[in-house]
């Protein structure tokens, strides 16, 4: 088990649910990174001491650079902070929870430094693609799913000889807020309402991207980089109850599934201690008090991200990259209150269509067509 981490995204969802898992294992925390609550990052680094506490907020590192003076902790801003917080030699393992594309980066900093990663970044292995994995690769570490779908397929796989005997990867959806809405009922929908989600909670991006179904798509794209499976034999199903976290069917049509309570602490745990496995602060599955679970096909025709995400990966190149970066750009946009629900998926789709594809040579390459995607969304909402 891994002794030292470095905790990327600490103050959000899933890097405060990372330190109550390392409470539990009696882990070291070597760096922490926020985007800008310096108040609980401040609060962690106290507890915690890491040797470095990072703010992407450049401004914001200089308030905490002041406020932890009185301690022997670094503090570094910007994506200079974060890249060197996944580079620290004191870290054996890190957990890279940040939200969007600033997690590309790290990413790959972290594996040329030799570290195993336990990624929740999901945007990292969408947009950065065969230059992530092939980073992985070339310097033999380890990329742990996080995501609980990606855990679930990654459990169901442990002691499975060759991948060839994979025929499809199902990946569960809790449908967000709005299963079994018609894309009319979907017309009017609030901010607040796409926030309500059944099952999770999650910080605003993603939950909104749940709502879309963006969030679905996503995943798609990382399981099949993520196992080496294309989009084909990649399935969805929505399963309301967030019971069954994903499956795997085998050529034999057998099916194995990995079932546990709505609880990420189940797969952060996982990645840290892998292959091992401890005791958890999780609550245990009771399927009696449970009683039923339900399943249903996606809405294709009413959830346009979702559908434009599959489009994305079966183009390759550069194409998912584009899809991620129109979405995230939409997604904040919607947030503010600028466009309409409906909007994000025909902005994604519409970024598809009007970016030319092209195969990346390089994370600039990555960064740039992000750009573009970016601009074109605010160009047509301006």
């Amino acid at each position: 088990m891994k002794k030292n981490i470095s905790v990327l995204g600490s103050t959000g969802s899933i890097g405060t649910q990372t330190l109550d898992v390392a409470d539990k294992l009696g882990l070291r925390v070597s760096a922490l990174a926020a985007a800008k609550n310096i108040t609980l990052l401040e609060r962690q680094a106290r507890k915690y001491k890491p040797k470095l506490a990072v703010v992407f907020d450049e401004q914001k590192a200089e308030e905490l650079k002041i406020a932890l003076a009185d301690t022997d902790i670094k503090v570094l801003g910007g994506m200079d902070g974060l890249i060197e917080a996944a580079r620290l030699p004191q870290a054996d393992l890190v957990v890279n929870s940040v939200v969007g594309m600033v997690g590309l980066q790290p990413t790959i900093a972290a594996a040329q430094a030799k570290k195993d990663i336990a990624l929740a970044n999901k945007e990292t292995l969408v947009a950065g693609g065969d230059l992530v994995t092939d980073a992985v690769r070339e310097n033999g570490v380890k990329l742990l799913p996080v995501d609980s779908e990606h855990s679930a397929i990654f459990q169901c796989l442990q002691g499975i000889p060759d991948k060839k005997v994979i025929k499809k990867l199902i990946l569960t959806a809790s449908g967000g807020p709005f299963f079994g809405k018609t894309t009319d009922e979907l017309r009017g929908v609030t901010v607040e309402q796409a926030l309500k989600h059944p099952n999770w909670s999650m910080g605003a991006k993603i939950t909104i991207d749940s709502a879309t179904m963006m969030n679905k798509g996503l995943e798609i794209i990382e399981a099949g980089r993520l196992f080496g499976v294309s989009g084909g034999d990649i399935d969805v199903v929505v399963h309301r109850e967030s019971i069954i976290h994903s499956l795997v069917e085998f050529t034999d049509n057998s099916v194995l599934a990995q079932l546990g309570v709505p609880d990420m602490r189940i797969p952060i745990q996982y990645a840290i201690t892998y292959p091992m496995r401890y005791e958890s602060p999780v609550a245990e599955l009771d399927l009696a008090q449970i009683g039923k679970m339900t399943f249903f096909e996606p809405d294709y025709e009413t959830f346009e991200c979702l559908r434009a995400c599959k489009k994305a990966f079966a183009m390759g190149g550069a194409a998912t990259a584009i899809a991620n970066g129109a979405n995230e750009e939409a997604n904040l946009m919607f947030r503010q209150g600028k466009i309409k629900f409906l909007d994000i998926g025909e902005l994604v789709s519409g970024a598809l269509e009007s970016i030319q594809n092209f195969t990346p040579s390089c994370v600039g390459d990555i960064l740039e067509v992000d750009a573009r995607a970016r601009e074109y969304v605010k160009g047509k909402i301006s």
